[in-house]
């Protein structure tokens, strides 16, 4: 895995800081990169699709795949789990594709001892009034889960230390603007460009 082309992006963010959002826009804009599709015991949510949001399945068959040893990371996210399959990630990095894990801070630990060479970015929002009026804003959850999941952020935000770079996402384009930057900086590094242009070196150099 270490001399793989593609990188392999992690991006994780407290709910409600707008990571969806900013990766969806991120995949627009930028060519050879995607979204690794996870695993998840949860509810499927209005709107979303099985296979393209998430793989929807049982707790039983999703503590199988844990015993089989099929993920590269797991986690229990209320009262949920939630996993990412290795073998997807393995074939796109090696055909020099990037992609990005969108994950929890207990994922991403798990991912960086496994992967070393992967890159993460935690976004933070702009404050802890607008993380909660863009929970509010969703319409799906209770004041109950609201409570929660501002509890939650704070707890998840805790970990921001353990990534490599930092997005705060006030205004949407500038957020936007350094994760595309990111990633055009990760693309250029000696290592990747190497394996890359391979043949373009070997015949300047012949």
């Amino acid at each position: 895995m270490n001399n793989t082309i593609g990188t392999l992006f992690i991006i994780s963010a407290p709910s409600g800081a707008g990571k969806t959002s900013l990766v969806k826009a991120l995949l627009e804009k930028t060519a050879g990169i995607g979204v690794s599709v996870s695993h998840t015991t949860r509810d499927m949510r209005p709107g979303e699709v099985d296979g393209k949001d998430y793989h929807y399945i049982k707790h039983t068959e999703f503590e199988k795949m844990v015993e089989a040893g099929e993920f590269l990371e797991h986690a229990k996210v209320f009262d949920n789990y939630y996993g990412t399959a290795m073998s997807n990630i393995e074939v796109a990095l090696d055909k020099g594709d990037d992609v990005i894990l969108e994950i929890d801070w207990q994922g991403a630990e798990q991912v960086r001892k496994l992967m070393p060479a992967s890159v993460s970015i935690f976004i933070l929002p702009p404050s802890v009034a607008a993380l909660e009026e863009r929970l509010r804003g969703r319409g799906q959850d209770s004041d109950e889960i609201i409570a929660r999941r501002m509890q939650d952020a704070k707890s998840e935000t805790s970990h921001y230390a353990e990534f490599d770079y930092l997005v705060v996402n006030d205004q949407f384009e500038i957020a936007l603007s350094e994760l595309e930057a990111i990633v055009k900086s990760l693309r250029c590094r000696f290592s990747a460009q190497s394996q890359r242009h391979a043949l373009l070196l070997k015949e300047l150099l012949d």
